[in-house]
């Protein structure tokens, strides 16, 4: 530790430091989306192969996030965030060479890949800087990275309006998100292993504690993929909206997820994680019952706002019971960030598929169940909650014991 710092002080600095990683990652995510179609006419590749592309970011991410924890351990926290994050930034550039699907497919496992081991990097960190700080970050942690992700996003349509190169515009990105997150990482803790822990292994199934946790996260994140990719389309097809409308109705779903997550650390330090999120699923199937039975688009928007409302803060904080599930807080945030990264991936075409079977309305009444889900099997988060047994104000900062 520093000589002249104090303990709160450091873990202060890292809270704004692990802040700014979070944002860098969701920055290059939203860099990304917004040059699909140019990587997909540079690529000359079918929608139909598109989608089997964009499979493939999900596939690394599953197959690369245990064996974050293995490199945390070797390395130190500090380091291999550093490390991981630099991968996922520069692998931004990956995508936009690739001159047809074969090497599209590797670039975007690659990319995902680092996605998903920075990912759980970052979440072990967040929640070992919430538990120092005995209060909750998770929520506004996940906030700046919906933030990030904005800002990739516009800064992504300015290139695309202008015509630019997106194997400039990536290159330019990358470098920059690169330096931005290399100082960030500066300040964030550097935790060491014990000379006697024995490192994680390279590949494990998750903890019985991870699952049930996930299975909350999958609930959330099935609701969330659900809405982003087909509330445009159910406006157009089931309430003959306007273009210009349905894709206002995805914005404003996706500025509800990020406001609400940012403002949700307020809510879960008063009433607990548990209480959060059954409150959570009432709002989000009460808004899965306004989409279903919805008559005007207006309807329609206020049920997928009520819905992005409700689901905002039940990933991170499942990720923060995770954290404090068990001795390995990498491997028990990998299990769960796996599961849900699956659900984010099975979702859209899930959805897809029953329609096509039935109808839109069948389908978010799928996504209604689950919301429900999220209030019925919110107790699993029990464990690592910490407003379960406070009686009095918050405890100060525990210092770090290591030297």
């Amino acid at each position: 530790m520093t000589e002249g710092i104090s303990p709160s002080h450091e873990v202060r600095r890292a809270r704004f430091a692990v802040a700014s990683v979070f944002a860098v990652h969701g920055a290059v995510t939203g860099s990304f989306a917004t040059r699909v179609p140019w990587i997909q006419e540079h690529a000359g590749i079918s929608a139909g192969q598109l989608g089997i592309a964009l499979a493939f970011p999900a596939l690394g991410a599953s197959l690369a996030m245990p064996l974050a924890g293995r490199i945390s351990h070797r390395l130190g926290s500090r380091t291999a965030l550093r490390v991981l994050l630099a991968l996922w930034t520069l692998s931004l550039i990956l995508p936009s060479l690739a001159p047809g699907l074969p090497v599209l497919c590797l670039a975007l496992f690659v990319y995902g890949a680092s996605a998903g081991m920075s990912d759980v990097a970052m979440n072990a960190l967040g929640v070992e800087v919430e538990n120092r700080l005995n209060k909750s970050i998770m929520s506004g942690l996940h906030g700046l990275w919906s933030t990030g992700a904005l800002v990739g996003s516009a800064a992504g349509t300015l290139a695309a309006h202008l015509g630019a190169d997106a194997r400039l515009h990536h290159a330019l990105a990358a470098g920059v998100l690169t330096l931005l997150g290399a100082v960030a990482c500066t300040w964030v803790l550097d935790m060491q292993p014990a000379q006697d822990e024995e490192p994680p292994p390279r590949f494990a199934l998750p903890p019985k504690s991870a699952l049930l946790i996930g299975a909350i996260g999958f609930c959330a994140v099935f609701a969330e993929g659900a809405s982003l990719d087909w509330s445009a389309v159910y406006l157009r097809d089931r309430l003959a909206s306007s273009a210009g409308l349905a894709a206002a109705c995805t914005t404003a779903f996706t500025l509800t997820m990020a406001i609400a997550r940012i403002a949700g650390d307020r809510v879960v330090d008063r009433y607990g994680a548990v209480r959060t999120v059954r409150a959570s699923g009432v709002l989000a199937a009460l808004g899965g019952l306004l989409i279903v039975l919805a008559d005007t688009p207006a309807v329609a928007m206020g049920g997928f706002a009520l819905m992005g409302l409700g689901i905002a803060v039940v990933v991170p904080l499942c990720f923060a019971a995770a954290g404090r599930s068990g001795p390995n807080p990498s491997q028990a945030i990998a299990g769960v960030a796996t599961i849900t990264y699956t659900s984010g991936l099975v979702a859209p075409s899930a959805i897809g598929t029953l329609a096509q079977a039935t109808s839109l309305t069948v389908s978010f009444g799928l996504v209604t169940l689950l919301a429900c889900g999220l209030a019925g099997f919110a107790g699993v988060l029990r464990a690592g909650d910490r407003n379960r047994t406070r009686t009095g104000p918050p405890s100060a900062p525990v210092p770090d014991p290591r030297p």
